[in-house]
């Protein structure tokens, strides 16, 4: 896991379409396939990707498991995970990537969790999110601190989502 302290202050509808068309059209061209588990954002990493013309070949779908015992039930992560963890933990990140990957029967699984905010959750601050890829060689999951204010943290989390997810598949072709 790395950390990292995201530059995301200008998130916005190019640079969150321009990161999705990279990882839509990168995926496309290895005739693989994409899951999404979303918590803290709530759809939205779907909707960009699901914006880019050519995706059908490409996302099989995706969970948003905002209430914790839906990314049990739903995405698999373990109970015993959730009740000692929580569901904001780089642990939690990974075992929603794997569960989307393998519930969607897709090559690549992508997740987000986190504190979007206004308040902290469960002793963790607003901006702790947590981004995980798990895909056909092992996963990875980076820590962000995304400042405050929530439509910039979800923002930032879903373009950090697509670096990372940017990230594996050049290093898979490398």
């Amino acid at each position: 896991m790395s950390g990292a302290q995201a530059d995301s202050a200008g998130a916005d509808g190019a640079e969150v379409g321009s990161a999705a068309a990279g990882v839509v059209h990168r995926l496309a061209e290895r005739h693989e396939t994409l899951a999404t588990v979303e918590s803290l954002t709530g759809g939205s990493l779907a909707a960009s990707i699901v914006n880019i013309a050519g995706v059908s070949g490409v996302y099989r779908g995706g969970l948003v498991v905002y209430a914790t015992e839906l990314k049990a039930t739903l995405a698999g992560v373990p109970d015993d995970l959730l009740a000692e963890r929580g569901p904001v933990d780089p642990e939690v990140a990974a075992a929603l990537a794997e569960g989307g990957r393998q519930r969607c029967g897709a090559d690549w699984g992508l997740a987000t969790t986190g504190v979007a905010g206004p308040e902290p959750q469960d002793g963790k601050p607003v901006g702790l999110v947590y981004v995980a890829v798990a895909g056909p060689n092992g996963g990875e999951v980076r820590q962000l601190d995304l400042g405050s204010g929530r439509d910039h943290v979800r923002a930032g989390a879903v373009v950090e989502a697509l670096r990372l997810l940017a990230d594996r598949l050049a290093a898979a072709t490398s």
